[in-house]
């Protein structure tokens, strides 16, 4: 019970919702689910209200393969420090530093190079909004050190970061 309130009964964001349908994209692609029940669950799981409701989405799925000792890995304290940079370095490199790092590091720990990866995203996006609006995007920029600010501390506590609004053409 958390606060008088089953998990199950608490409402779910964005945020929650994103793994379900990428666990479901997965499942599509590997065959799991058929166009037609990959679409109904996509639907069900946009219009999940709680917990609960999500969870039901994935039920019957396998779960997300884990780390080779059976149990996810927690991200040791260069890990950590390593997403904090991948995240740091997008400022002054915009996303050659972060995908420097996710190539070099990434096959290493699967926490940085998803940290890495986030980052070079953002960075992506940023770019191809400031050419678009042929440079006056470039005043997001100022904003986007205080988001890249904060996703380092989140890497540095060892906590997944995932940027709002952003494109996501690494995986």
């Amino acid at each position: 019970m958390n606060g008088g309130y089953a998990a199950a009964e608490l409402r779910v964001s964005d945020a929650e919702r994103e793994p379900v349908i990428e666990r479901l994209q997965e499942a599509y692609a590997e065959g799991r689910l058929d166009h037609d029940e990959f679409d109904l669950r996509m639907h069900l799981a946009m219009t999940a209200k709680t917990r609960g409701d999500l969870a039901v989405v994935t039920r019957d799925l396998a779960p997300v393969p884990l780390a080779a000792g059976g149990a996810a890995a927690a991200p040791t304290g260069e890990d950590r420090v390593l997403a904090a940079l991948a995240h740091a370095l997008g400022v002054p490199t915009l996303f050659v530093g972060p995908l420097v790092l996710m190539l070099v590091s990434g096959k290493r720990s699967e926490y940085v190079r998803r940290h890495a990866a986030e980052a070079v995203n953002f960075q992506l996006t940023l770019l191809l909004v400031s050419i678009v609006t042929f440079g006056l995007g470039a005043v997001v920029y100022a904003v986007s050190w205080v988001v890249a600010a904060v996703a380092a501390v989140f890497g540095l506590t060892g906590e997944p970061f995932r940027y709002p609004w952003i494109l996501r053409l690494v995986k």
